[in-house]
This record gives structure tokens, C-alpha cells and sequence, in this order.
């Protein structure tokens, strides 16, 4: 992986240092930003909430806008490079800072002053109606309901903590197991599942550099590897191996509608920045692994999946690519945004997909737009230009 997609730290002694150093989030790797007690807290004062809101940020604070008409209802003032996950219901967006996930009303435009505090706060993940918080920092877990949000108060939920602190994530699964990442700030080797007392009741340590998660149809978890991907599945896990010695999967996305799993893949451990045309499919009934040539490169911020499970990629060409993850076969090219390239930077603004519904919205910084595709139709239903250039992109996104 290159920067926001491969840790190097399992190299280097030296590197590991570098990054540790920088904070993480999820889908890419350090997250670093700038705690800012001014920013608004709750109660709201707004009259209007925001209909099905996205939010945007720039270098200095966060747009909320509109899910429809792509519109700036609010400006948000925060400095730093902050990140950005939809927390799981209708209302709610997480924010990744410097001193810890916060909880936005994105519907209300303001922060509702619940916090997760922990250094480096980094994956959130969705799945079985909960919600769950990695801090790589301090390797705590937390797992609650977003629905329990709306009350204002911190939710009451479940907590662990890894026996080290690591570039970590973890899902609970519908019958209250709880998966996590194992490893160090120098090593990640792989996962152990929890039952439902936190008492570990598998593990799996055949996942070299593990990092990032997802779900498929028939609640198969796929973690990424540097030499495959590691599915669990009822009760099991399964190694399905990359056809290269270093065959990284670091970035997955799932869908309950497919069996099959969308993930980036990489060959280069010692690239600066490996820019591959290549995706994984992996199909977690079969245990087969296909690779496609999309003749594009991408980045961690370019893979979703559409509302009937369709593989979603954009590429550096500026093509939306809807892809069949049965067959690999490329169903459609929809053009989208100017070509562009990947920066050394993974923190500098990219082109970027958020897929909700069957809306793919995608960001164009250089231009400072914001488009929204419909993924059946292909066409361009909504273009905005922003007041800022724009680099995290996220949204409400309730259900899951």
C-alpha cells in the first residue's frame, strides 16, 4: 500500500515511528487534526434541518449540505485535517480529530457534544445495526446502537481494548461476536473473534499487515492482507491467497446484496506510491480471488458498491466504472470528472466516491464541484461548485 493504504511501519523500525506520529482513520492509514473548542456544540439553534445531508471537508471546517440539491446549508469551522464516517442512522455523521471521534448532527449542523477520546481515532464501521470505534492509539473498541444517538447523551454500549495499541478495526456481528484486529504499532498479524462476554473464542494469525474490513452477503467478514484476504464465516475462518508472494488487499468494500467483495490490490511493498489498475474480487461462497485490469488507477477514496450490489470504482481517468463482481465484466463507463492523478500526499484532496442509495456523489477539488450520478441511469443529476476546495466526503446513511 502507499501512504493511505499500505502501512510500511511492519519494514522499518524507523518508519514505524514516522507514523506513529500521524493519526489514522478508516479506509486510508494516519489521520492527523486540530481539536477546536469554538466549533459549535450542541444545542442547535438552527430552524431548518437538513434533509438526507452530505458533509464535506476543506482546510478549515466542514460543509453540510443538502442530499438533494448539493447546496451549502451551513459552514462549519474546524481546523486541521479532520475525517469523516457516516455513524449509522438518518442523522448522524462521525468526526475523526486529533483528540477523537465526535459526534455531528448533520441534520442540525452542529456538533452534539458526544466524543470518543483517544488518540488517533481511526476505522468506523457499520454492520448489524451497531456501530463501532477503533482507536489506534489506545486500541479500544466501542460498539453501540447510532439509533441512540438521537438522545443527545453517549450511548451505553459495549468497550474492549486490544492488548496492544495497533492500526486496528473491528465489526460486531448480528449474534454479538466481536471481531478485531490483532497486532502492534510495528506488526499486525491478523484477527481474533469475541463472544459476546469479550472471551476470545477464535483467532487467526495467518494475516500479514492486516488492514480494513467488509461485509458480505450472508455476514462473511473479509479482512485485508498482505498476501490475500482473510474471510470469517460462520464461525470459520478461511485464508484465500493473493496469486503474487505480496498481493495487498488493504481497502475492501462489501454489500448485503453480493457474496463477492470489491478490494483494491497492490504488488510493490516498496513503492512510495503504487498507483495499480488492477481490483480484487473475492467471493467468499467459492474462496476464489479474480483480478481485473480496469486499464485506470485509483485511489483508497475510489471503491463503493451500488443499491443491488453492482462493484463501484473511479478511476483516474475520471470514468465511474460499474462493475458486475460476478464476472468481473465492466457494465458501464460513466465519465464523470476531468482526469486526474493521485498525489504523493495521501492527505491532499483526490477526487473522491460516496455512494448512497443509488446516488454515487463524487467530489472534483480541483474544480471545487460536487457531482451526484444516478448509477442505474448513468446521468448527471446534480453538479454544485463550493465555496473551497473540497477532500473528505461523507454522508447520513441510516440502515445497515
Amino acid at each position: 500500500m502507499n501512504k493511505p493504504i499500505r502501512t510500511r511501519a511492519i519494514t522499518g523500525t524507523a518508519l514505524a515511528l514516522a507514523v506513529s506520529a500521524v493519526l489514522t482513520a478508516c479506509g486510508g492509514e494516519d489521520n492527523s487534526s486540530s481539536f477546536d473548542s469554538k466549533a459549535k456544540d450542541a444545542p442547535s439553534t438552527k430552524a431548518v434541518a437538513v434533509k438526507d445531508p452530505l458533509v464535506a471537508t476543506f482546510d478549515g471546517g466542514l460543509y453540510v449540505l443538502d442530499g438533494e440539491s448539493l447546496k451549502v446549508a451551513d459552514t462549519i469551522e474546524l481546523p486541521g485535517f479532520n475525517r469523516l464516517n457516516p455513524a449509522g442512522d438518518d442523522s448522524h455523521v462521525i468526526v475523526s480529530t486529533d483528540s477523537g471521534f465526535r459526534v455531528l448532527s448533520a441534520t442540525e449542523q452542529t456538533f452534539t457534544g458526544i466524543e470518543y477520546q483517544g488518540a488517533k481515532p481511526g476505522h468506523v464501521v457499520r454492520h448489524a445495526g451497531k456501530t463501532v470505534l477503533f482507536t489506534d492509539g489506545t486500541g479500544e473498541v466501542n460498539v453501540f446502537d447510532p439509533e441512540d444517538l438521537s438522545g443527545g447523551e453517549k450511548p451505553q454500549g459495549r468497550t474492549y481494548t486490544s492488548a496492544e495499541p495497533h492500526h486496528g478495526v473491528a465489526i460486531e456481528l448480528s449474534n454479538g461476536e466481536l471481531l478485531s484486529t490483532l497486532g502492534t504499532e510495528e506488526k499486525r498479524t491478523g484477527a481474533l473473534v469475541l463472544d459476546k462476554n469479550n472471551k476470545e473464542i477464535k483467532r487467526n494469525e495467518k494475516c500479514p499487515g492486516v488492514h480494513g474490513e467488509a461485509a458480505a452477503k450472508g455476514e462473511a467478514i473479509g479482512i485485508g492482507c498482505e498476501d490475500g484476504i482473510l474471510i470469517y464465516k460462520d464461525g470459520k475462518f478461511t485464508k484465500v491467497d493473493a496469486p503474487d508472494d505480496y498481493g495487498r488487499i488493504g481497502n475492501q468494500s462489501g454489500s448485503d446484496a453480493s457474496p463477492v467483495l470489491l478490494g483494491d490490490y497492490k504488488t510493490d511493498p516498496e513503492a512510495e506510491l503504487e498507483r495499480p489498475t488492477r481490483i480484487s474480487l473475492i467471493n467468499t461462497e467459492t474462496g476464489k480471488l479474480r483480478l481485473v485490469d480496469l486499464g485506470t488507477s485509483y485511489s483508497f477514496r475510489s471503491l463503493g458498491r451500488g443499491p443491488n450490489g453492482e462493484a463501484l470504482l473511479l478511476g483516474t481517468n475520471g470514468t465511474l466504472h460499474v462493475i458486475d463482481p460476478e464476472t468481473g465484466k465492466v457494465d458501464k463507463k460513466i465519465p464523470v470528472v476531468d482526469a486526474w492523478q493521485e498525489p504523493l500526499d495521501w492527505q491532499q484532496p483526490r477526487p473522491t466516491l460516496f455512494v448512497r442509495d443509488h446516488t454515487a456523489y463524487v467530489s472534483e477539488p480541483g474544480k471545487r464541484k460536487l457531482h451526484a450520478i444516478d448509477i442505474e441511469s448513468g446521468k448527471k443529476v446534480t453538479s454544485v461548485t463550493l465555496p473551497k476546495s473540497t477532500n473528505e466526503l461523507s454522508g447520513v446513511v441510516a440502515g445497515h
